[in-house]
C-alpha cells in the first residue's frame, strides 16, 4: 500500500478519462460523493438553499484535495453544479482557494459545471464559466442532452470539452433515435472546436458505439474498476477500430477542422521542475509523449519530449549528471499554436523543424496559456482523406 492510499479517504472515487483513439489516460476524474452535493435535476427548487449550494462546493474541493494526494500530474476533472457558480463571486472564490491550496495550478484543473438550470440564471451561470476560465481552469460543461441548457451558451462560452448526459451515452447503442442525438452533438463539438465526452460508459458495445460515433474521450466501469488509481491498469475495447465505422467527422468545411479538435490535456510542470520530476512524472503517465514546463501564469516556456528526454537520461551518467539540475537544460522551446488556427496550418508548422517533425504542438488560448497538446500523428491520421 502506497503512502497516498494510507492519506485518501476510502470514499473518495477516481476514473481514468480515456482518449478513444489511443488508449491512453489523458485526465483522472476525482468523486467524493460523501461530501454532499445538490438534489437531482427533477426535485431542485428554482433557488437551491445556501446550504445545498455549500454542500456541492465543498464536494468538489474534497474531490480535488483528495486527487492532489495521488501520484500523477494528469489533470483532474471536478464537477460542480450550475446552481451552485451561478452565486457568483462567493461561491468562485471559496471554490478557486481550496483549489490552488492543493498546490495544483488552475490549468492542472477541468471544472465541469454539470446540470440544467433555470433561464433566469443564464446570465449568472454564463459569468461564472467566464470567471473560471479567466482564472485559467479548462472548463467542462455536462450533462448535454438531458438538462436544461441552451445550446448557444456553448458558442458563448468555449468550454474545453463537453460531457453528454451518461444516461444518454448508455443507450445509444440500442436507441436509433438517441444515436442520432449523440451523432449531432459530435458535430456540434466538432463544429465548436472542442471534445464531447462520454461517461457511464459500463459495456464493450456501449464504448465501441461512441467510438464509431466520432467520440473522442469517455469514462466509466467499461475502463476500470471503482478501486482504480493512476498507474493501475485499464482496459479499452478496440476490436472494430479498424472495421467500417471510423469517427465520425463533419465534412470539411472552409480550411477544414480546428487544431482544438485534435487537442488532448496536457502533462505540465512548473518551469522550475528538475529532470529528476519529469522522469517520475514520465514514469508514472506511461501515456504520457511529453511533459510542457509553464510559468507561474500558465504560458508555456519549454517543451520535454519523452523519447529524447530518457536517452539523454539513460546515457553514460545521464543520471548523475541531469538529475537534479533544471529539467529545461534537456528540454525544447514549445511549438505552441493557437486553439483557434485550422488543424492543416498546424500540421504544415510542424513540418518545418525536420529534426522535430512529430514534437507534440502545444495548444495555446487567447493569452498564450496552454489549453494541451496535440499529437501531430492524430493531425495526419485526421486530415488523411477516407478510403
Amino acid at each position: 500500500m502506497s503512502p497516498s492510499d494510507v492519506l485518501i479517504p476510502a470514499r473518495e472515487l477516481f476514473q481514468p478519462v480515456i482518449d478513444l483513439e489511443s488508449g491512453a489516460v489523458v485526465a483522472v476524474e476525482a468523486h467524493a460523493p460523501e461530501a454532499g452535493t445538490l438534489p437531482p435535476d427533477a426535485v431542485l427548487s428554482p433557488v437551491p438553499t445556501d446550504d445545498a449550494v455549500r454542500a456541492d462546493a465543498a464536494r468538489a474541493a474534497h474531490a480535488a484535495e483528495a486527487g492532489a494526494l495521488l501520484p500523477t500530474r494528469l489533470p483532474l476533472m471536478v464537477t460542480v453544479r450550475a446552481e451552485t457558480v451561478a452565486r457568483g463571486e462567493p461561491v468562485l472564490t471559496e471554490l478557486h482557494r481550496r483549489l490552488t491550496a492543493t498546490g495544483r495550478r488552475p490549468g492542472e484543473f477541468i471544472v465541469t459545471v454539470a446540470g440544467g438550470f433555470p433561464p433566469f440564471q443564464r446570465q449568472a451561470v454564463a459569468a461564472a464559466l467566464g470567471a473560471l476560465r479567466g482564472a485559467g481552469y479548462l472548463v467542462g460543461l455536462g450533462e448535454l442532452g438531458a438538462a436544461h441548457a441552451p445550446l448557444d451558451l456553448l458558442a458563448e462560452t468555449v468550454p474545453y470539452l463537453v460531457a453528454v448526459h451518461p444516461a444518454l451515452a448508455r443507450r445509444a447503442p440500442s436507441d436509433a433515435r438517441r444515436t442520432a442525438l449523440v451523432r449531432a452533438l459530435v458535430e456540434l463539438a466538432h463544429g465548436l472546436g472542442t471534445h464531447l465526452l462520454a461517461p457511464g460508459l459500463s459495456t464493450e458495445d456501449q464504448v465501441l458505439r461512441q467510438r464509431e460515433l466520432g467520440v473522442r474521450l469517455a469514462l466509466g466501469p467499461a475502463f476500470a474498476p471503482p478501486e482504480w488509481r493512476p498507474g493501475m491498469p485499464v482496459t479499452v475495447p478496440v476490436t472494430g477500430r479498424d472495421g467500417g465505422g471510423g469517427p465520425a467527422r463533419p465534412a470539411p468545411v472552409d480550411l477544414g477542422p480546428r487544431v482544438s479538435e485534435f487537442t488532448l490535456p496536457a502533462v505540465t510542470l512548473a518551469d522550475t521542475a528538475t529532470a529528476d520530476e519529469v522522469l517520475t512524472t514520465l514514469n508514472a503517465e506511461t501515456g504520457a509523449t511529453s511533459v510542457v514546463l509553464v510559468d507561474a501564469r500558465q504560458r508555456p516556456v519549454a517543451s520535454v519530449d519523452r523519447t529524447r528526454f530518457l536517452l539523454k537520461l539513460s546515457g553514460a551518467y545521464g543520471h548523475a549528471l541531469h538529475a537534479h539540475k533544471p529539467a529545461t537544460r534537456l528540454a525544447d522551446p514549445p511549438r505552441p499554436v493557437p486553439r483557434t488556427v485550422p488543424a492543416v496550418a498546424a500540421l504544415r508548422a510542424a513540418g518545418q523543424d525536420a529534426e522535430r517533425v512529430y514534437d507534440d504542438l502545444v495548444v495555446t488560448d487567447e493569452v498564450g496559456r496552454c489549453l494541451g497538446i496535440v499529437r501531430v500523428a492524430d493531425l495526419i491520421r485526421g486530415m488523411a482523406p477516407s478510403a
